[in-house]
């Protein structure tokens, strides 16, 4: 006898999915309680502490809207988020033009593609601390100058160990994406006369919104929350009139919170910093949501 193959709308059918839709909070419980215990509950409590003076959570005391007025007349965080929305910016388009064209041209089959795409992706596998020491050795024993004493060399030595360790990542996504445009679509360019350079323009890059979405707002959060290769390249020096030429926001957040009396400072910094990271991420999405081509 032969078995009957089981219909793909079995599956979706309402007697298998009514019991799964009744008892849903079962499988949902255990996600929630790992998310209000992992992040909820922290950040309630992170917001709280913004409002207090403590040095411990346990001798918070009250002091409202001071830590804010505060965190935001620091001429250190603000020249900080100046500086991490500069690496954010160039290290953004950077990482993304070279991560798209790696992608391109390994997706025009060419021999040991393959072993190409796992060579990139490798960067990526090396911890920020362990991949900053590696690059700084590198660059200070090639420049005439430190990173720590001269900011540019240190601005840059940023964005060159940003691209370094994202593109890898960036490819992938965007390998997945040129992969998934139409081929009847491509083909009939071919055949209208389009050239490589209209085909990549008109058709490529449109289907390939959805995977360009994704990696400028990884590349975007990635560049505003750097702290570690930060730290270990620069340390945020040179340092002139008490105000850190390469420090970022991570950075100088770390930094106010290890000095005394000042971690409510701190914790009203961190929630600002949350707060302007998610507005410009979600103005990202926005703008290139718009886009995406509806398939």
């Amino acid at each position: 006898m032969t078995k009957k193959k089981r219909s793909a709308g079995a599956v979706t059918s309402p007697l298998i999915r009514r019991p799964i839709q009744r008892r849903f909070a079962i499988f949902l419980l255990p996600t929630f309680v790992c998310f209000c215990i992992g992040f909820l509950w922290p950040f309630l409590q992170g917001l709280y502490l913004s409002l207090n003076k403590f040095t411990t959570t346990s001798n918070a005391e009250w002091v409202g809207f001071g830590n804010y007025v505060k965190a935001w007349n620091d001429p250190g965080f603000r020249a900080a988020f100046g500086y991490t929305a500069r690496v954010a910016v160039v290290s953004l388009v950077l990482i993304n033009v070279l991560a798209f064209f790696v992608a391109y041209a390994l997706t025009r089959e060419i021999r040991g593609s393959s072993l190409f795409r796992g060579v990139f992706f490798v960067p990526n596998l090396i911890g920020g601390i362990v991949l900053g020491y590696i690059w700084k050795t590198i660059i200070d024993s090639v420049l005439p100058v430190s990173m720590s004493i001269q900011a540019e060399y240190g601005f840059w030595g940023l964005i060159v160990v940003m691209c370094w360790q994202q593109v890898g990542y960036m490819m992938i996504i965007y390998i997945a994406g040129l992969q998934a445009v139409p081929e009847d679509m491509l083909e009939a360019a071919r055949i209208d006369g389009a050239n490589g350079w209209k085909t990549l323009w008109y058709i490529t890059l449109p289907n390939v919104m959805p995977s360009i979405t994704i990696c400028t707002f990884l590349s975007l959060t990635n560049g505003f929350k750097l702290y570690d290769q930060n730290l270990v390249l620069t340390n945020g020096a040179p340092v002139r009139r008490g105000i850190g030429a390469t420090e970022m926001l991570a950075l100088n957040i770390a930094k106010t919170f290890s000095t005394a009396n000042q971690r409510g400072v701190a914790q009203a910094k961190a929630v600002l910093f949350f707060i302007l990271v998610t507005t410009i991420a979600l103005i990202q999405l926005w703008a290139t949501r718009r886009k995406e081509v509806q398939q």
